[in-house]
């Protein structure tokens, strides 16, 4: 554990993307949704509406709704409930049927060399689903998941950002904002709520949206992916320095 000295010194909070960014689990993620479906409503799943970047929980709802079921008041906690059970029994199968997406392990590391930092992870996908995805890879050495923002809290992502801020700054006691706050990831939604909750954005071009359409959307700057790790750290020491470095 970090001690008072240490935990003062954190200055930078990186968040990051989970599926497409660091991971590639759609496999066993809609499998998992599938007996999670069918084990609330007592139905074999039809259609899965497509993540989009968006929460489980927002994706349960329409994946309720599409399936033509209505949705009820104890629906959301019970699926998730069952999503987390799906995806646990098949956490063996991760590594196996998913990926690593090109670069992570390295860029995970490198950043976590960087002075000041401390990295967790916003991310539409439920807590313990998320430990899983990373974990299967190795790649939860460097995260605190106690910090994130995940998709069974029912808040829009900008909202996210900020209970993930506000986390961050109940445990080391720094005020995290738009200038010492990064959030790395694939599609225009997390360039949205970097904007709207207050974060500087690094796109990675390797899921659900081109170079061109993180740029459109207003991210900092925009990496073709991971696979450089000294261009992911670079980003993130230019967007979180100091104000007079950023001006010299």
């Amino acid at each position: 554990m970090q001690g008072p000295t240490l935990e003062a010194a954190i200055n930078r909070l990186v968040l990051w993307n989970v599926d497409l960014t660091l991971v590639d689990v759609a496999i066993v993620t809609r499998d998992a949704y599938a007996e999670a479906f069918r084990a609330v409503t007592g139905r074999p799943l039809v259609k899965l509406v497509p993540p989009h970047g968006r929460p489980d929980s927002e994706i349960i709802f329409e994946t309720l709704a599409v399936n033509g079921v209505v949705a009820e008041d104890d629906h959301l906690p019970r699926f998730l409930a069952a999503l987390a059970l799906a995806f646990a029994d098949r956490r063996g199968r991760l590594a196996k049927e998913g990926r690593m997406m090109p670069g992570a392990k390295d860029a995970l590391k490198s950043v976590a060399r960087l002075d000041g930092v401390i990295q967790s992870v916003l991310t539409g996908t439920i807590q313990g689903n998320a430990v899983h995805k990373l974990k299967a890879f190795g790649l939860d050495k460097h995260i605190d998941f106690a910090i994130g923002g995940y998709g069974e809290e029912v808040y829009p992502k900008a909202t996210l950002l900020q209970v993930a801020q506000g986390r961050a700054k109940q445990r080391l006691g720094t005020p995290f904002t738009a200038a010492n706050t990064v959030v790395i990831g694939d599609s225009t939604r997390d360039v949205q709520a970097a904007k709207i909750g207050g974060a500087a954005m690094i796109g990675v071009a390797s899921g659900r949206s081109m170079a061109g359409e993180l740029r459109e959307a207003g991210a900092d700057i925009v990496l073709p992916d991971l696979a450089n790790a000294s261009e992911v750290v670079a980003a993130v020491a230019a967007l979180t320095a100091p104000l007079d470095r950023k001006a010299g």
